[in-house]
């Protein structure tokens, strides 16, 4: 994951800020998954628990502003090659690794929804699109810093 891939410029920026929003929240689910079912430590699945239960949600959310706001977009419902492959590499984790992958991806994956989130807000002039970017930032800060303490407290 990169901060590169997460800013929105030129083109349909509406339509670029939902179809990385909706496919980031898309991999979310799907990676917290597969936390809920390997990881071995508590909080790492509460992590992934809130993490899917907040995604879900903000997909939800972000769908209907689209079908408002960009009514000819279509909407993700599978993952790029990209976030494939991240997924592949978290269901191929050894055991004693995958907390450390699972947060690293999770850590990665919420500094790009920040940057994807702050370019959004800062150039576009699509009011509840814009109010979502504004509204989501508090909760992925607050998900990032929680994922950089438990990665920080694990094992190097």
């Amino acid at each position: 994951m990169g901060q590169t891939s997460a800013r929105v410029v030129g083109g349909n920026l509406s339509s670029a800020y939902v179809s990385s929003a909706l496919m980031g929240a898309l991999y979310e689910v799907q990676a917290a998954n597969i936390a809920l079912e390997r990881s071995k430590s508590e909080a790492v699945r509460t992590l992934a628990q809130e993490v899917r239960t907040e995604q879900a949600a903000a997909r939800k959310t972000l769908e209907a502003l689209a079908a408002a706001e960009t009514p000819s977009l279509v909407l993700p419902g599978v993952l790029d090659q990209r976030r494939q492959g991240l997924i592949d590499n978290l269901q191929k984790a050894a055991p004693a690794d995958f907390d450390k992958i699972y947060l690293d991806q999770l850590i990665a994956a919420h500094e790009e929804a920040l940057t994807l989130n702050w370019s959004f807000s800062d150039h576009s002039d699509t009011p509840g699109l814009v109010k979502n970017a504004l509204t989501v930032r508090p909760q992925i800060e607050a998900r990032l810093a929680q994922a950089r303490n438990l990665r920080r407290s694990l094992p190097r």
